[in-house]
């Protein structure tokens, strides 16, 4: 092993693929406080001021996503062409001893280029159907961390998958901890100080507090729907604090929706301190990106998932059937709607509203898929593929 480990994480582009990874890091640096890590991902300004700010190392790395229609085809085969190439230069350069493949298309680039160099690779899958990067070259990792055990069927059946769950920010943990994994009986505790939504401090909290997650980059459907059917629940939604997140450039169209049906609610483009937010909140709406539910889970908050209809072999929705199975969730499939979206979204959001019981209930069984040991987990079995299985033996001595 190089007196200098460097671990280079591939992959960005969206939360759900960088937050995993940023988490997985901090670990690593704790079980290995000299090690080099870099993040290899889009060259989005969030993306790389996140990892920065955290202190790491980021490249940008060209690539293209799967072409939606021919005139991106030229594009997808230059783009992924040159940064392949980049790829093997970097990690030729750079000395990376191993690469942690975060999933979307810069991670494709960079774990084939590191496969074919014969550096070792670790894929992180984060969806109960795998992503390109995973099916492709699952059989060539050194392991596979899987969110969900559904994930085995569509992979190999020689390939070195590892059930981790999924790693959560370790904000996520912490307040997990402090809890003792006993959310639901300390919410009314923490929401007194459940911190600042949008950069404002929201005083008091109300008697209950629904959270709609519009994610970063705005659930466009949701932001239109939801205030139409929190509408239809009248006065059932009296004594209920509505904070809805809608993501980059819809604010103004959202709380010009709220406005116009009368109702009071807080909306904002993002939420600072996301995990103190939802630990403290009663039911969530949400999509179901498997990074999102893994931080539900955590916090062990019900929640009434919405996915997202295009996503990639429609993982989402097999995301919220795992969750949905075990009686977590209610779901609501859009593409299945004969009606207005609104209408199916009030009927599944009454009994959560007026329920205590059942929210009770859901949120128990949200905290038993929780994986709080994922990342350190994650960040163990790296540690070992750097120093030949040495560190584990460590820890658990």
């Amino acid at each position: 092993m190089a007196a200098t480990p460097h671990v280079l994480f591939a992959g960005g582009g969206s939360a759900s693929h960088l937050y995993p990874g940023m988490a997985v890091a901090e670990h690593l640096r704790r079980i290995m406080p000299n090690t080099l890590v870099t993040f290899a991902g889009t060259g989005a300004a969030r993306e790389r001021h996140t990892v920065r700010i955290a202190g790491h190392h980021y490249s940008t790395i060209p690539t293209h996503p799967m072409p939606r229609n021919p005139l991106q085809a030229v594009r997808f085969v230059t783009d992924n062409v040159a940064g392949y190439c980049a790829a093997r230069w970097m990690l030729r350069e750079q000395r990376v001893s191993l690469v942690v493949g975060l999933g979307g298309s810069t991670s494709v680039a960079v774990v084939r280029a590191a496969v074919a160099r014969g550096i070792p690779v670790v894929l992180l899958e984060q969806n109960a159907v795998p992503g390109r990067t995973t099916r492709w070259l699952s059989r060539a990792a050194a392991m596979v961390c899987a969110a969900f055990e559904e994930v085995r069927p569509h992979l190999h059946v020689q390939a070195p998958v590892t059930v981790t769950g999924n790693p959560c920010r370790t904000v996520f943990e912490d307040l997990y901890k402090r809890t003792a994994g006993q959310a639901a009986s300390v919410r009314a505790g923490l929401a007194a100080t459940a911190g600042s939504i949008g950069g404002a401090v929201t005083g008091p909290k109300r008697q209950h507090r629904l959270v709609i997650l519009g994610g970063s980059g705005g659930a466009r459907s949701l932001n239109e729907s939801i205030p139409a059917a929190l509408k239809r629940l009248g006065d059932r939604m009296h004594d209920w604090q509505i904070v809805h997140q809608t993501g980059d450039g819809q604010l103004q169209e959202t709380e010009g929706r709220y406005a116009q049906l009368g109702m009071k609610a807080l909306a904002v483009t993002h939420i600072d301190e996301i995990a103190s937010v939802l630990f403290a909140s009663d039911v969530v709406v949400s999509r179901a990106s498997g990074t999102t539910l893994a931080e539900l889970a955590l916090a062990g908050v019900p929640a009434l998932l919405v996915p997202f209809p295009q996503a990639a072999d429609n993982h989402q929705t097999a995301n919220a059937k795992v969750y949905s199975a075990a009686s977590a969730c209610r779901m609501v499939d859009e593409t299945q709607q004969t009606g207005a979206l609104d209408a199916a979204l009030a009927r599944e959001l009454e009994s959560l509203i007026t329920d205590h019981h059942l929210r009770t209930e859901m949120g128990r069984n949200m905290q038993k898929l929780a994986r709080p040991q994922a990342a350190s987990q994650i960040a163990g079995a790296i540690a070992d593929q750097l120093c030949g299985g040495s560190v584990s033996g460590l820890m658990a001595a």
